[in-house]
């Protein structure tokens, strides 16, 4: 089924379109790669603050609601800026990446980083730290922000050795 979608867009408009403009545009894959590590940042960055208060490591003054209030936008723009930046080197050489074990384990690893962060925002927004609420149930928010935080760095390791998927399999 990669191979296939690899095939369509390698010979699509788009494809032709994305090798043509990093090939010829002058600066525009270093552009592109700047855009793309700023927004990983700008996802780690809010991410892990949330996740760290929850889990108590971090700014114990910061009520969770207010720091998810004030923070969860970043994560969202950092997930688009993120899409929209890699999207041209996928449609470059979708070869490259759809027959890619560390391609393909990476956006695994983001669909449930995405969706878990979605979860512990709503929950966030009420702040269940700062109510009366079961230990159970507090352990469970922690044991989310915990979850959500691993996502995301094994999210940003397995981008980083999508480049070197060679050397994990032979």
């Amino acid at each position: 089924m990669t191979a296939g979608l690899s095939d369509f867009l390698a010979g699509s408009v788009f494809g032709r379109l994305a090798e043509f403009l990093l090939s010829s545009v002058p600066g525009m894959p270093p552009i592109l790669q700047t855009l793309h590590l700023l927004s990983i940042c700008s996802i780690m960055a809010s991410a892990a603050f949330v996740s760290l208060r929850i889990l108590g490591l971090a700014v114990p003054s910061q009520q969770v609601s207010e720091m998810v209030q004030r923070l969860q936008p970043w994560t969202w723009y950092g997930v688009a800026g993120a899409s929209v930046s890699g999207v041209w080197f996928v449609l470059a050489r979708p070869e490259r990446y759809f027959d890619n074990p560390v391609f393909q384990i990476k956006f695994t690893l983001l669909f449930f980083a995405v969706l878990f962060s979605v979860m512990l925002y709503r929950v966030g927004h009420g702040d269940p730290t700062g109510r009366q609420i079961s230990t159970a149930l507090r352990l469970k928010f922690r044991l989310l922000a915990g979850v959500v935080l691993l996502l995301w760095v094994t999210v940003l390791l397995a981008g980083r050795w999508i480049a070197y998927a060679e050397y994990l399999f032979w």
